[in-house]
């Protein structure tokens, strides 16, 4: 890789919100036997995660995902008279074709990446034992059976091209799976035989040739016309929750999708826009309704939960609607830390991404995240609300509050999502601008003033120019800018 691009992986790595089982961070070296371990444990990871490569960086601050810079210069580091490349690559089983790069960040900053191939046939071993990492710590794979089962499971081949089911006829495949919702998507003509049906959906690795035919559960997920026909996707099912009031007490309706993503995501966000409460105008003529959330900005939630969600763990996406929000949220944790969801893209199902972009369901580069966050200002809503764990990731848009509602933490958050809007937009934050997005009047300018002042404190953002003494014309950027 050119130096660029390993710049650029660089800062995408750090935006992680912690270490991960296929990505870890170090200052300096600390010996070769931890190097050794560290690879096997990565590449495991990587497997178990869909991940193609693992990375060992060093020059990374571990806690705070600071690029500090190291001393450690693997490709002239030797093991007793023995290059450490070879060293540990006689002692990985198999012998995976790890690469290390050296390169400079900065005039100052230089890094070490070990850039890590994913587990391909059996979990990777060093000096005879494999390693896998649980949380930061790393462990020996063989304490952990229900890990290594998931890596024998998944090696070479990710759940989007798992089998979903097999030893089919072309006409089976056409009966199963709603061919024509691809092509009209796609918006290409439909083939005038079977054998052109099939070879398209073989290209799109939608079916597979096996036993006859095979539907992946790329397939099965996107064009099911019953996804209870297939036993591996049945679960991953979108449901939407309607409850009465502000908590889960008392339900008033329930809605589970039955059909694949692609047949069915329109009908889904319909749907879902139908049970969120609305304002009715009357205009001079017309008795019109107006949506109380972004309708828009729902479409991209729910694509997101949709194609981000963790495939290969227990759980199915979710809509719950509340009286004063809506809730949206998906298996599996983010790859990437939430405060870096707007300019930072990684996808856990790459095939299944590309394709729902290519249908046009969502957008075609990054999250949409800017998209729902200019929505959710200018239908003048509270910030978005990220919550993460080990099992979910839930995004939360509020209900409209007026300024003097919000407290101290939501006005914050607004102004770091504001000041994220504005950078993604080639642009930057100001105390105008900060006005706008709250309709504070012009004379109350001291109002955005002091909620810029505590997210300065809170360092979630900063002056674009600390050396500037004008207070009038400062302008304000993302901490990570």
């Amino acid at each position: 890789m050119k130096e660029e691009q390993l710049i650029e992986l660089l800062n995408e790595l750090v935006k992680q919100s912690h270490e991960s089982e296929w990505v870890e961070f170090k200052l300096n070296f600390h010996s070769e036997q931890e190097i050794g371990e560290r690879i096997s444990a990565l590449a495991n990871g990587a497997a178990i995660h869909n991940q193609n490569y693992g990375y060992l960086v060093f020059g990374v601050e571990n806690e705070t995902h600071q690029i500090i810079g190291t001393t450690f210069k693997p490709k002239q580091h030797k093991k007793g008279n023995e290059e450490i490349e070879h060293w540990l690559s006689q002692r990985l089983d198999p012998r995976i074709d790890f690469r290390i790069h050296e390169f400079a960040y900065d005039e100052i900053r230089n890094i070490a990446l070990f850039v890590i191939p994913s587990a391909q046939n059996k979990p990777v071993d060093f000096s005879h034992i494999s390693y896998i990492r649980v949380g930061s710590i790393t462990r020996k794979l063989g304490d952990f059976p229900e890990k290594e089962g998931k890596i024998w499971r998944k090696i070479g081949k990710p759940y989007e091209l798992e089998i979903a089911k097999d030893n089919l006829s072309a006409a089976d495949v056409i009966r199963l799976l709603s061919t024509e919702t691809y092509f009209d998507l796609m918006k290409f003509p439909y083939p005038s035989n079977q054998n052109g049906v099939i070879e398209k959906f073989i290209y799109e690795n939608l079916v597979i040739k096996s036993q006859g035919y095979a539907i992946t559960n790329l397939g099965a997920i996107l064009f099911a016309k019953n996804l209870a026909e297939f036993e591996t996707v049945q679960r991953k099912s979108a449901r939407v929750i309607v409850y009465k009031g502000r908590n889960k007490v008392e339900t008033e309706r329930e809605q589970i999708g039955s059909k694949g993503y692609a047949i069915g995501f329109e009908g889904l966000v319909d749907w879902i826009n139908s049970q969120l409460p609305a304002n009715e105008e009357i205009g001079k003529a017309l008795r019109t309704e107006s949506r109380l959330y972004p309708e828009i900005a729902i479409r991209e939630l729910v694509a997101n939960a949709l194609i981000h969600q963790d495939l290969s763990v227990k759980g199915f996406p979710m809509v719950e609607i509340f009286s004063d929000r809506i809730e949206i949220s998906n298996p599996g944790s983010p790859l990437i830390t939430p405060d870096r969801f707007i300019d930072s893209y990684i996808s856990r199902n790459e095939k299944l991404a590309d394709l729902m972009r290519r249908m046009g369901f969502c957008e075609e580069k990054g999250s949409g995240l800017d998209k729902v966050i200019f929505y959710n200002e200018l239908y003048q809503l509270p910030p978005i609300n990220v919550i993460t764990d080990e099992t979910r990731t839930r995004i939360t848009l509020f209900s409209y509050k007026k300024l003097n509602d919000l407290d101290k933490r939501e006005k914050i958050s607004a102004c770091y999502q504001h000041a994220c809007l504005k950078w993604v937009s080639n642009s930057k934050m100001s105390n105008q601008s900060l006005r706008g997005r709250f309709h504070i009047e012009d004379h109350n300018y001291s109002i955005a003033s002091r909620i810029i002042r505590d997210a300065l404190e809170e360092k979630i953002i900063k002056e674009d120019d600390p050396e500037s003494k004008s207070r009038k014309y400062a302008s304000y950027v993302p901490y990570w800018a």
